[in-house]
């Protein structure tokens, strides 16, 4: 298993993922990643288990601290220099799904904002998965004001 950096040509394999992971009004489009991937392709981190894509992270960065839904479809908002690693997708087909893949994906993410001089990492998530992200540092801040996909989301933060 490998994980890399993204690149244009890993649009479709990045558009099929999250549409395997995510119901229709959450997931992202494949313009929505087109414009991301244009703007801030080194904040994909891409897991593939040989050639095939298994398991995604992606997020911009930004001084804004709180995430907000904007950030999904304004890819203009990322600021290379920006403190915060916004995530707004740790994604893992089915079939991988419960090997530890998503959080082997995460702790490089981690590890990159660090030595990037991040304060560290936001994101947002269903109530059912708080207490996953919690053992990877991340502090539950309450319900975002995040209403994407019409569902309830929580704010997590981890700082370094």
């Amino acid at each position: 298993m490998e994980i890399r950096k993204a690149t244009m040509e890993d649009l479709a394999a990045v558009t099929a993922v999250e549409a395997e992971c995510f119901p229709a009004a959450e997931a992202a489009t494949e313009e929505s990643f087109r414009a991301r991937l244009s703007v801030y392709p080194d904040h994909f981190w891409l897991l593939f288990d040989g050639d095939k894509l298994i398991s995604f992270v992606n997020g911009m960065v930004t001084d804004i601290a709180d995430l907000c839904d904007e950030m999904y479809e304004n890819a203009a908002m990322h600021d290379e220099n920006g403190a915060w690693q916004m995530i707004f997708g740790v994604n893992t087909i089915p079939s991988y799904r419960r090997r530890g893949l998503a959080e082997q994906v995460l702790r490089q993410v981690i590890a990159d904002a660090k030595e990037q001089g991040r304060k560290g990492l936001v994101l947002t998530c269903k109530d059912k998965l708080v207490h996953y992200y919690a053992k990877l540092g991340f502090v539950s801040e309450g319900v975002s004001e995040s209403n994407h996909g019409g569902v309830v989301w929580y704010q997590m933060r981890l700082t370094f």
